[in-house]
């Protein structure tokens, strides 16, 4: 029996296990287990590996994206670039684990964005600077769109909340919320943004999907803007996690 898994801290609930079990029913794959392993110390990472070598893959999330690299012996392009990796593979060369770390939070970001993007599309605005920010900024740096970072504090970011006026939000067409804001159970708090200045030229993409249309998408929608949440990004990512693990 093949071994992957997700690593992360703590780990009440997860959309990762799910899916990858329901994929392998669907798809009738067998031999490949997915389980979650709740690790508060990263330090406690290598005994799972070193000591069962039936693991080939894991999936990472908060709080260990960054701190997990000390245990990668080599990084992906666009990890390297994030700082930030959410898959690993696993192989054994000469006995020993040699692990390599991706970022697939990137490519899905990416590839649910880009269908949705429009000449008018010119400039962005990034609600949070957290781990979760990371892959965002790599993609819109890649695709050339510029970008200014909002944070609740200006050591954080380029602009406070406090600063969004209507020049603001009328010259960032695209407006990405970063932020856990909004995220179930606290569906009806949204980012503190002039929501009266968005309109049809705008984007609202936002990265949480529970619920499936928060307060923010809400009032973009409102307003007449584009809006989509961060579901599809999940669902790419992990599919291309799956691309990784079984083509390394």
């Amino acid at each position: 029996m093949r071994k992957l898994g997700l690593l992360g801290y703590p780990l009440s609930h997860s959309f990762s296990k799910k899916y990858y079990l329901d994929k392998f029913h669907k798809e009738h794959i067998l031999g490949i287990d997915y389980d979650l392993y709740s690790i508060e110390d990263i330090h406690d990472f290598p005994q799972l590996y070193g000591q069962d070598d039936r693991f080939y893959g894991f999936n990472v999330t908060i709080p260990h994206k960054q701190a997990v690299m000390q245990f990668v012996d080599e990084l992906s392009e666009e990890a390297a670039a994030i700082q930030a990796v959410n898959c690993i593979t696993i192989q054994r060369k000469g006995g020993k684990p040699y692990l390599k770390g991706y970022n697939t939070d990137a490519f899905g970001f990416e590839e649910s964005l880009a269908p949705l993007l429009q000449e008018k599309h010119k400039k962005a605005l990034v609600l949070g600077n957290g781990g979760a920010a990371k892959a965002i900024l790599y993609v819109l740096k890649k695709r050339g769109i510029p970008y200014l970072i909002v944070s609740r504090s200006k050591h954080n970011g380029d602009l406070t909340y406090e600063e969004l006026d209507r020049d603001i939000i009328g010259d960032h067409q695209i407006i990405i919320n970063c932020s856990p804001v909004g995220t179930f159970p606290n569906i009806d708090e949204a980012p503190q943004i002039p929501y009266e200045f968005i309109g049809e030229d705008h984007l609202l993409y936002d990265l949480i999907y529970n619920p499936e249309e928060t307060l923010f998408l809400q009032k973009g929608r409102e307003n007449g803007a584009t809006t989509k949440n961060g579901y599809e990004m999940l669902l790419l990512q992990a599919e291309k996690n799956w691309e990784i693990w079984n083509n390394v």
